[in-house]
């Protein structure tokens, strides 16, 4: 159950994660803990989803493997904080450090920056090599708009994911909620896919993805709508939450088209739409479809503003319930 501590220390982890994010030097001499859970995945996806299994049994040994990687996460989080909780005031700003690296906001800002950077200073090849590192649809089939579009979407879809949903399953359930979120959506990234070899075995991974997923997804629509208010006014705010409760279910995904749309609203763009994947066409309607049709550099940057406001946003929310709880 959600605590002061565990605001506190969420809290923490915010500030940290705002101003250092993810130190690379580090994970060069150290498997970074969602490795750790990859490694553990891939074990199970290697005993227990051979190609000479029929589909039945692939997705029942998916559900008992998910339901035995979660339940481990449980013990681990469990562990850990069992431990650092000896250490009194030393092991608090330990464990707002472990939870600073499973928050996404300094890295993906970075990452997205990147694409605007490399947008500006090597045009459109250049574009297209920084968006590639970060979305999964074919960069090559990208103009100028569709890269800006990419980065957007990307912006707005793994800021529910990347840091309002492991905060928020830290903050109710602490360092075993976090850690069974990120067990649970790297599995879903890595199992979860609609491919001959894991549309069974990772069917439950990504059913209970989708599960974990949905408050965040929601929550989101309010940070971005808080954020554009802050960046854009009050006219951004009510574009904001009309597109998202409008357009939100328009995504494929239950959850990825909530914080899209309300960030297509926020910037007043269209998202989304027709996108190739492995030189697949997948259509999808168009989010905003009545926002502008040609996403720029500038609303790349105008993303990464009103991104940085929903995280100052998330901060602020965590202090007022932490002084609530108090």
């Amino acid at each position: 159950m959600m605590t002061d501590l565990h605001l506190l220390i969420l809290i923490l982890a915010l500030l940290l994660d705002r101003l250092i994010g993810d130190p690379d030097w580090l994970w060069q001499r150290v498997p970074h803990p969602v490795v750790l859970f990859g490694r553990a995945i891939s074990f199970f996806d290697q005993h227990f989803n051979t190609k000479d299994l029929p589909g039945l049994t692939r997705r029942r040994n998916g559900v008992m493997s998910i339901v035995a990687l979660l339940f481990g996460a449980v013990i681990a989080g469990w562990a850990v904080h069992g431990l650092l909780a000896f250490f009194g005031w030393v092991g608090i700003l330990v464990e707002a450090g472990l939870v600073a690296i499973f928050l996404a906001q300094k890295s993906l800002a970075d990452h997205v920056g990147e694409v605007s950077k490399a947008l500006r200073s090597e045009g459109l090849e250049g574009g297209r090599r920084a968006v590639s590192r970060i979305v999964g649809r074919d960069p090559e089939t990208l103009d100028e708009p569709g890269v800006c579009r990419a980065a957007i979407e990307s912006l707005a879809e793994n800021f529910s994911d990347g840091v309002v949903a492991p905060a928020l399953w830290y903050a109710v359930f602490g360092l075993p909620g976090l850690f069974v979120y990120k067990m649970l959506n790297t599995a879903d990234s890595m199992i979860g896919h609609k491919s001959e070899t894991y549309i069974d075995f990772g069917w439950a991974a990504a059913r209970l993805d989708d599960v974990a997923n949905w408050p965040a997804a929601r929550l989101s629509i309010l940070l971005i709508a808080a954020g554009a208010l802050a960046k854009k006014g009050i006219s951004a705010l009510g574009n904001t939450i009309r597109v998202a409760v409008r357009d939100g279910g328009l995504h494929r995904s239950p959850n990825s088209g909530r914080p899209e749309a309300a960030m297509a609203g926020a910037l007043d763009i269209q998202l989304a739409g027709p996108r190739v994947y492995g030189g697949e066409v997948v259509r999808e309607p168009m989010i905003n479809g009545s926002g502008r049709d040609t996403a720029t550099v500038s609303d790349v940057e105008a993303g990464i503003s009103i991104f940085h406001s929903a995280c100052t946003m998330l901060t602020l929310v965590a202090f007022i319930v932490f002084l609530l709880l108090l």
